[in-house]
């Protein structure tokens, strides 16, 4: 892997590491990214942040906007970059349940 980014990184801030969840808060700059990685877990988002998402996966690339304290969850096994699509800074709290 390059050590050179094309983007920002987003900043994670790890809250919580127990037996039961990882809860991680997300800060990302306009046009930040957090590289591509698959998540072993099951997980929740709740942005604390209008969020504009370009979610990089494989085979496509999608926007979807999420509004302040909406939550979604998905599956284990997903494989994607998620990008700051918009022009203001953006925050989410993601939990992985184990």
């Amino acid at each position: 892997m390059s050590q050179y980014r094309a983007r920002p990184p987003a900043l994670a801030t790890l809250l919580l590491d127990d037996a039961v969840v990882r809860i991680t808060r997300w800060d990302f700059k306009p046009g930040a990214d957090t590289g591509v990685h698959t998540h072993g877990l099951s997980y929740v988002v709740v942005p604390m942040t209008d969020c504009q998402f370009l979610l990089e996966e494989k085979g496509e690339n999608r926007r979807v906007d999420v509004a302040k304290g909406a939550a979604y969850r998905r599956d284990a096994g997903i494989e994607h970059n998620v990008v700051n699509a918009g022009d203001q800074p953006m925050s989410f709290i993601e939990i992985e349940y184990k």
